[in-house]
This record gives structure tokens, sequence and C-alpha cells, in this order.
């Protein structure tokens, strides 16, 4: 390689480690505005779901765990959804396909709601 190469080489340098950190850069950021499906998880306990409202992508798998003592359900008010009565640390788990805003309330115990938004 002659003196003259080295000098072009070594200016496109800085150039070339440009664009790859723009590329790489740039992909990432669009892998974050896009939302995944994920699991979700929603705590029962001292008769309460937490969090109470919740908002998740189209495709997200949402699993509501009993950590009370006390036995549970949770039943979507539109019947989409409705799980058997949950003994402590027993778990359920529904996979939303659909956008909507689902509420919900414990059916041994009407007054505990809670919601979930897909959007």
């Amino acid at each position: 390689m002659t003196k003259k190469n080295v000098r072009i080489a070594g200016a496109l340098m800085p150039v070339l480690i440009a664009m790859l950190l723009l590329f790489a850069g740039s992909s990432s950021v669009q892998a974050n505005d896009q939302p995944s499906a994920a699991n979700v998880a929603v705590k029962i306990d001292n008769f309460v779901f937490g969090p109470q409202a919740i908002t998740v992508p189209v495709g997200t798998t949402v699993t509501w765990t009993n950590s009370d003592d006390i036995p549970h359900t949770a039943v979507s008010t539109d019947g989409v959804f409705k799980s058997k009565v949950m003994d402590t640390d027993e778990k359920f788990s529904f996979t939303f396909t659909k956008a909507g805003t689902y509420s919900y309330y414990c059916s041994v115990h009407p007054k505990m709601t809670g919601q979930v938004v897909v959007k």
C-alpha cells in the first residue's frame, strides 16, 4: 500500500466508524419503539389486585397469582376470561389477542376490581 492509500484509508476510518455507530444505534431505537408481547404479573394480596390497572400490547400473557391466604378469582365482566377459585400461591394466565379494555373482578369478593387495557 502506498503512503497516499494509507492516508486515504486513515481519513475514511472515522467515517466508517461513524456509519457503524449510526446503524447500530438506529436498530436499537427501532427495536425499543416496537411493543413486544410479554408476560405481565398481577399479584392478588390483601384483597387487592396489584397493579389494579395495567396497559399491555396485544399478545401479552397476564398471570394472576393469589398471594393472599383467602381464595380469589379473576373474572372478566364481559366473559372473556374466568379463572377457577385460586388458593394461596395458585396462578391463572390469559393471553390477550385483541385490543380493548377488559375490566375484571373477584367473584368471591366483588368489590375487588381490576382492568387490563390492551393496545
